[in-house]
């Protein structure tokens, strides 16, 4: 990086909010993803900027790309770091653009039941001052404490609560954007629109490659609602996954429904003594719908051999959901690992999918877990766990980097979608062009006609 765009962008934003100090550049080289942070451990850095500019409001962000563009640096921006995958990692250096030191700010539409927010706004607290106010985004990722509005939108996110409230890009009603040009576009529907294409999924998971989001507005819905929640025992995981399925042919929408096999239950209902898979429901609406819908899915899943365990297993995972520590201490030490990679299929194929994946990631790990979530019409989710010690550190970044490569490669075997809601990052760039086949090339065309000067987070999604 030549030392004038370091002294444009000091002009721009001021000294203190552009730093070259090694710690800070350290600090911005590694997400949550677990390959990164076993790196950093040995004391690699491989994904290192040359500057890291903090912004106080999103309109600096067109001066920056004004200096990134005239001087040919790489944008990567920068929110919470809470990505699994190496989102905001940069590949080439360059400027890691900070905008989670953009102050916070949202504004309720009782009326019409959106929440207006800057992209910089922190999910779990956006969610507390919605509860204190009898409300709820409906989202509620796992980083829900740990991410930003705007990284939903930009790593088309979804929630634990996904089967009644849907991913992201059905709580979004409208966002803004600056491009790579300093141009901002607002996109939006009032509450739904025929006018051309739906531009509004342009931006949506794309990672920041395309744009910065600056800010979002989201759907909010009433939280006191009567709740139900049962925990049930299945004999087989295909006994669960077709639960899973007729429930969603029925058009049913649990507020929860996750189902573990019986590796995984043991720690979803946290006994080593469990021998079969688990599933979790709850339902929530007027008491009316609550227990009618809880009365279908207890004969769906008694028609398939179940048997209610009560609600306690379900609940006390609510009371857990956001608990990361089993990952990240396993993490911390000498030569321990842990990797979590979330794909999907058809209900054709989710089945073949979950045996493979366990047949070929099982001599890389100690543990493998699976359970499926985010249910819909034609298939589910599927999230699997792998938990595992090596030798040292370096052999931890190893055995990681073959059960990326494993698991990749199986999932393009048995044509499953790579990612469902984890995105791409660096950990599936390399796949992205195989993954989305033909469609890769509207992403190049969009690539190239809204951010031509190629500055805006390169080397993901495999551009």
């Amino acid at each position: 990086m030549i030392d004038s765009t370091i002294q444009s962008l000091r002009e721009l934003l001021g000294d203190d909010a552009v730093t070259t100090a090694s710690t800070d550049l350290d600090a911005t080289s590694q997400d949550t993803w677990p390959l990164a942070t076993k790196r950093a451990m040995t004391g690699a850095h491989p994904h290192r900027a040359d500057v890291v500019a903090r912004l106080t409001s999103f309109d600096e962000a067109a001066g920056v790309f004004a200096i990134a563009t005239r001087d040919g640096v790489p944008v990567t921006v920068r929110g919470l770091g809470s990505s699994v995958t190496g989102q905001p990692l940069p590949v080439n250096g360059g400027i890691v653009l900070d905008v989670s030191t953009v102050p916070a700010s949202f504004e309720v539409d009782e009326r019409n039941m959106t929440v207006t927010a800057s992209a910089s706004q922190h999910g779990g607290e956006l969610e507390d001052a919605l509860a204190a106010r009898g409300y709820t985004l409906g989202h509620s990722p796992q980083s829900l404490y740990r991410s930003t509005v705007g990284g939903w939108v930009a790593t088309l996110a979804t929630g634990q609560f996904s089967s009644m409230y849907g991913g992201i890009e059905d709580l979004l009603v409208r966002y803004t954007v600056t491009l790579a040009t300093g141009e901002s576009a607002e996109l939006g529907a009032r509450p739904r629109a025929a006018m051309g294409p739906d531009l509004r999924h342009v931006f949506i998971g794309s990672e920041g490659t395309l744009g910065l989001v600056t800010s979002v507005t989201l759907k909010i819905f009433p939280a006191a609602l009567p709740t139900r929640f049962e925990t049930y025992a299945l004999p087989t995981v295909a006994d669960g996954i077709e639960v899973m399925r007729e429930q969603a042919l029925l058009g049913l929408r649990p507020f929860l429904l996750r189902f573990y096999d019986t590796d995984e239950a043991r720690h979803a209902m946290a006994d080593p003594t469990i021998d079969h898979p688990v599933l979790f429901v709850g339902t929530r609406g007027p008491q009316e719908i609550a227990d009618a819908e809880a009365a279908v899915l207890h004969r769906l899943v008694t028609g398939r051999g179940g048997r209610a365990l009560g609600p306690e297993g379900a609940t006390a995972w609510m009371g857990r959901r956001f608990d990361f520590s089993t990952v990240e201490n396993l993490l911390a030490q000498p030569g321990g690992f842990a990797e979590t990679i979330e794909v999907a299929h058809l209900w054709s194929g989710i089945g073949d999918l979950h045996a493979a994946l366990r047949e070929a990631l099982l001599p890389l790990a100690d543990e493998v877990l699976s359970h499926f979530s985010h249910v819909y019409t034609q298939g589910t989710s599927m999230y699997v766990i792998l938990l595992g010690r090596a030798d040292s550190d370096e052999a931890a970044v190893e055995r990681l980097t073959a059960i990326w490569s494993t698991a990749m490669d199986v999932c393009l075997a048995h044509g499953a979608e790579l990612s469902h809601h984890h995105g791409g990052g660096l950990a599936r760039s390399p796949y992205a062009e195989r993954s989305l086949g033909s469609a890769h090339l509207v992403l190049r065309r969009l690539k190239s006609a809204l951010d031509p000067a190629r500055i805006l987070n390169p080397g993901k999604l495999g551009l």
